[in-house]
């Protein structure tokens, strides 16, 4: 039985990360390009990622920080990698290594262990040059730093990009609660005939229901 369980859960992270990695070319008719972006593309980002990829977005997860960062062991010694180069994978194996138990405890293996299901790194925002409709930020700092990097690129299609930050404490149990939000107004975006006009009325709605301001604004590609 315990070997058949683990076969189980085995064959669901690899559906999980099958649909989240064919999301963008196989969206059930999905129309929003999505970008999720948190300060380290560990926690809120990728848990909101997994979540829309399980409905069908089209959704990638980034960070904006300088480095990616995860609690240490103690306070003032973060662990800290660099985007695009460390893997999931290889995190985890670290920190497994560096103590197995703290990082069971404390929950940072499990969630390396969802995010190596998902894709093979963390991505910069900064970094990328991939065009999106939607860019949902996790935290008002990180709102701030996507605003500021758009801002100081060259606009080459003109195309308008849509930055709503939905503030989501970085703690585990806030991350699926976040997630679940960001599905919502993702779901109420999608049903928008006219994006531009109609985002604000949709925002609205969303704002009232969960009784939560999404900062709301508009950049250009």
């Amino acid at each position: 039985m315990a070997d058949a369980s683990k076969r189980t859960a085995s064959d669901e992270a690899a559906r999980d990360a099958k649909r989240s990695k064919t999301a963008g070319d196989d969206a059930s008719g999905r129309k929003l390009r999505i970008a999720v972006v948190c300060s380290s593309n560990q926690n809120r980002s990728m848990e909101a990622h997994r979540f829309l990829a399980k409905e069908g977005f089209k959704v990638q997860s980034f960070g904006s920080g300088q480095h990616v960062k995860i609690p240490g062991e103690s306070i003032d010694k973060p662990n800290k990698w660099e985007f695009g180069k460390d893997t999931y994978d290889e995190m985890f194996k670290q920190l497994e290594s560096a103590n197995k138990d703290l990082y069971q405890k404390n929950g940072m293996l499990t969630m390396l262990e969802r995010n190596r299901n998902i894709k093979l790194k963390p991505e910069r925002f900064q970094d990328c040059k991939d065009e999106f409709d939607v860019i949902v930020t996790c935290e008002g700092r990180v709102y701030d730093q996507v605003l500021q990097d758009l801002e100081e690129r060259e606009q080459e299609s003109c195309e308008p990009v849509h930055v709503c930050n939905v503030e989501i404490k970085d703690n585990h149990m806030e991350a699926v609660t976040g997630a679940l939000k960001i599905v919502e107004l993702c779901e109420q975006l999608e049903k928008v005939e006219d994006l531009e006009n109609d985002i604000e009325e949709a925002l609205e709605k969303f704002d009232k229901k969960n009784k939560q301001e999404v900062l709301h604004s508009v950049s250009y590609y």
